[in-house]
């Protein structure tokens, strides 16, 4: 036994697992999809044609040296060796935005790469010839390079974490065929959903025992989540947000929660590159009003939106907006201090006031209002539940900052008609000094250029300095700026949000307002 060979093979498996955690994380905020993450590697790693034939040229001579069994093969192992440990520091983990979350998926795909490289490393030391030579080189190419090694992960752990997911699911349907009068009010929208699931679930709060899906938990399987670790025989209202990618997600968390009614807070240009066109992401979205129609309940749509107004006369819909519908939110003003409305709904008409900022809230607090009073809540409770409304964390939420300056932290919207909201309110802190901090907007298919040229646009109306993060991404906002005659000393452009902090700390005063808008994560930094 070549003990020189068995020490590598070992520290190959330790380095080739180590290195595959960056991928793992890009997987992750990849939702898991080999395709979209495909995606992104080719974004990434343009060299990697030229890393494969670099490493296919080192395992020919390995192989040939093997082959005729001569002592420099340990040499040729040492050589390659150190090619995993140069090629595996490409991939170090870095200081992250969001970083790898190590849920139970993550630590099952991390133990199955752990136990493919083990078991190359064996053959690979206690075989002969070709076999272990063949092995071995298996070997030195995933530990080089983690993204083939995530991927053969994913490949592998398919259909268990399939079998998983199907034993959760059922799990979580029968808890919730077991709950009869449990009401179940399901909630989309290209943008505004996660907002409008909070206000409603503070709202009807106040007269039900209530249980919201936490944070950004959108999918089949966060719904599974909330079910089996939070609902509790005593809920009398669950608010689910459904969120999707591609067509037949909503349905798939229909048929989970099975939803008597709903809410569509919008239909816009989110997620192209999954979706392909506009016309699927309507009929996604639809979804929900197709389900809530089955079980004879009410959908609430917002008719403010033109591609919701155009389809909403297939279903018993309830309308909600600023004119011509059942629920209304008249009278809008906001500030610094948040926003005033009247919402009206046949004849009941009254006041709120909130800390929330933007129209777009007024919207969403008209829905949530709707609903709350076709529920048997009164003016009173919903006026109250509305005062006490706090910004959703990350969704112009308004912070103290340094050096006394104020910051609107948008880092969470990530939608074309949220972000030039943002903008507006933004505009709004009248003499103040105005920077808005932003990589601009993705997954918008052929949309992407034009929908972040129009936000360089609207800052430029707005802001006195402009901060773009993304050397690649920054050019159609930078164009839009220019476009407006935004005077050039007055952009920056960094290559991240730590970077942008090092530029305007030095601006920041207590007459300034600072907007972070749509923080992105790294996979799509560049």
């Amino acid at each position: 036994m070549n003990w020189i060979n068995c020490i590598f093979a070992a520290l190959c498996c330790l380095f080739g697992v180590l290195a595959s955690i960056r991928q793992m994380q890009m997987l992750q905020l990849n939702s898991y999809f080999a395709i979209r993450y495909l995606r992104w590697y080719k974004g990434v790693f343009k060299a990697a044609k030229a890393i494969i034939t670099f490493i296919s040229i080192l395992l020919s001579v390995a192989v040939g040296f093997a082959v005729v069994n001569l002592p420099i093969h340990s040499a040729v192992s040492a050589l390659l060796f150190l090619v995993v440990i140069a090629l595996t520091s490409l991939h170090k983990n870095k200081t992250s935005i969001k970083p790898l979350v190590l849920t139970a998926r993550v630590k099952r795909m991390l133990i199955s790469e752990a136990v493919v490289l083990i078991i190359l490393a064996t053959l690979a030391v206690f075989t002969k010839g070709v076999a272990s030579c063949v092995c071995a080189g298996i070997l030195f190419l995933l530990s080089a390079l983690p993204e083939l090694l995530v991927l053969l992960s994913l490949f592998i752990m398919k259909p268990i974490e399939k079998a998983i997911s199907n034993h959760y699911i059922n799990d979580a349907k029968k808890i919730l065929a077991s709950m009869k009068n449990l009401k179940i009010i399901g909630v989309t929208g290209s943008y505004g959903k996660t907002s409008t699931k909070f206000i409603l679930g503070r709202i009807l709060s106040e007269k039900y025992n209530t249980l919201v899906t936490p944070e950004n938990y959108n999918t089949p399987m966060g719904v599974v989540i909330t079910v089996r670790r939070d609902l509790r025989p005593q809920t009398e209202i669950f608010i689910v947000e459904m969120g999707a990618k591609r067509k037949g997600d909503i349905k798939e968390i229909c048929d989970i929660a099975n939803p008597q009614s709903g809410i569509i807070t919008s239909v816009g240009p989110q997620h192209l590159d999954t979706f392909g066109n506009i016309e699927t992401v309507v009929s996604t979205k639809f979804e929900l009003a197709d389900r809530v129609k089955e079980n004879g309940g009410k959908i609430y749509l917002n008719t403010d939106n033109e591609l919701i107004r155009k389809n909403k006369d297939d279903y018993p819909a309830v309308t909600y907006g600023t004119d011509n519908c059942d629920c209304k939110a008249t009278d809008i003003s906001y500030s610094p201090l948040g926003l005033t409305a009247t919402i009206e709904k046949g004849d009941v008409s009254f006041k709120v006031t909130s800390k929330l900022l933007g129209i777009h809230n007024a919207l969403n607090i008209a829905a949530a209002a709707g609903v709350a009073l076709d529920l048997g809540l009164t003016k009173e409770e919903i006026a109250f539940a509305v005062s006490k409304l706090k910004p959703v964390e990350h969704r112009l939420e308004l912070k103290p900052y340094i050096n006394g300056s104020t910051l609107i932290d948008d880092a969470y919207n990530s939608n074309p008609e949220g972000c030039l909201e943002a903008v507006h309110v933004l505009g709004s802190f009248s003499d103040m000094k105005k920077i808005i901090v932003t990589p601009g907007l993705v997954e918008l298919g052929e949309k992407e250029y034009e929908c972040n040229k129009r936000l360089g646009q609207e800052a430029a109306k707005y802001c006195d300095t402009i901060i773009l993060v993304g050397k690649n991404r920054s050019i159609p906002l930078k164009e839009g700026a220019f476009g407006e005659g935004f005077n050039p000393d007055n952009l920056y452009i960094v290559s991240s949000f730590s970077e942008a902090v090092k530029t305007f700390s030095s601006m920041c005063d207590k007459n300034t307002v600072i907007l972070f808008e749509n923080d992105l994560p790294d996979n799509y930094l560049n």
